[in-house]
């Protein structure tokens, strides 16, 4: 397995209490008023936790950032470190391809811009630009090819 160089997990799985935190509510409420239906609430903490399963999987697929020795990550890009000619000192042009297939950057995310070996410039993106911009400079330094 690649040593992992930087990673951004794209979401975390706290969005998945929502829905079983709020069927605990509407069970004490109900409880406070007389009658508690128990069964129904476990059904209605499961049918809002499995969409949001779903959503915080997509989001995590999607939104995630991941740079080893060999290749980044970004989403459902994958692109070959051999192929990046320099992640530091690159100006961001206007129009440039947006790594991770999307249309623009992700929001909370900043831009990273790379040259890539054939000279063309792609924005590549982390909730930390720094750190990734950091990353990839001293791998690029370390490994020129």
């Amino acid at each position: 397995m690649e040593p992992v160089l930087h990673a951004e997990p794209g979401a975390s799985w706290w969005p998945l209490l929502w829905g079983p935190v709020f069927a605990l509510l509407g069970f004490g409420v109900e409880a406070l008023t007389g009658a508690v239906r128990p069964l129904l609430w476990c059904v209605v903490a499961l049918a809002l936790l499995l969409p949001t399963l779903v959503w915080v999987q997509g989001r995590r697929r999607v939104y995630a950032v991941l740079l080893t020795p060999v290749a980044l990550h970004q989403g459902r890009e994958e692109l070959r470190v051999r192929d990046i000619a320099a992640a530091e000192g690159v100006e961001p042009r206007a129009g440039a391809r947006v790594l991770g297939g999307g249309w623009s950057l992700p929001r909370g995310t900043g831009p990273v811009p790379l040259r890539l070996a054939d000279g063309t410039v792609v924005t590549a993106w982390a909730r930390d630009p720094d750190a990734l911009r950091t990353a990839l400079a001293d791998l690029l330094a370390r490994d020129p090819s």
